[in-house]
């Protein structure tokens, strides 16, 4: 009979079980990753994900809320650093938000390209979802109130998304030309969401 797996051993193999299917999804979309191709990637048996997983769409479910929960740490972990500052709170958000892409380029594909469903009916996964949505919502209205930015919070809150979605992607997509990175481009993005503060001219002597 089999040595029964600890805890610790079930967890380390749902944990490479899901890395390895992550990278699948991002590359082959959820309808050409099959759990026999997950189990080749982890060199076992075709039947050992089912000890883990009921089926495929739990694991798709389970990579998208990872992948979720790792961000929303990150964004708040990022709106921490300045608890009395929501500029730079806001430019840090901006600044986590890439940073996470750049780390975890097949989750965030993932989670903002492959949608599925029944997400709007998944209660869980939307609870997730909101909570990383917060603090870029809260400062947003920070910002308004301070009048640093005018307009709506949700509405500034998606604007930020879009335009950083959007180089992500095209960076991920290896279309970012002319000599112009990503790099390149985080700053001055941050800077067009929410530009500086004029300087104030200097009081002429009287």
């Amino acid at each position: 009979m089999p040595r029964a797996l600890t805890q610790d051993e079930i967890e380390s193999f749902r944990d490479h079980l899901c890395r390895a299917a992550t990278r699948l999804f991002a590359e082959q979309g959820v309808e050409g990753v099959t759990l026999r191709a997950i189990a080749g990637e982890l060199g076992c048996s075709a039947m050992t994900p089912y000890r883990y997983f009921a089926n495929k769409e739990e694991i798709f479910r389970t990579v998208r809320l990872a992948g979720f929960e790792d961000f929303g740490g990150r964004i708040h972990q990022a709106a921490a650093l300045h608890p009395d500052d929501p500029r730079e709170r806001f430019r840090a958000l901006g600044r986590a938000y890439l940073q996470f892409a750049l780390d975890e380029p097949h989750a965030y594909r993932v989670m903002f390209q492959l949608d599925r469903e029944g997400d709007p009916e998944d209660e869980e996964f939307q609870a997730v979802t909101r909570n990383t949505w917060g603090p870029l919502l809260d400062t947003a209205r920070v910002l308004i109130a301070r009048g640093d930015l005018v307009g709506d919070p949700n509405v500034i809150g998606h604007l930020a998304w879009v335009t950083l979605h959007g180089a992500v992607t095209l960076h991920l997509s290896g279309h970012l030309r002319f000599d112009c990175s990503i790099d390149d481009l985080a700053e001055p993005i941050l800077d067009l969401l929410l530009p500086p503060i004029p300087a104030r001219p200097a009081e002429e002597p009287r």
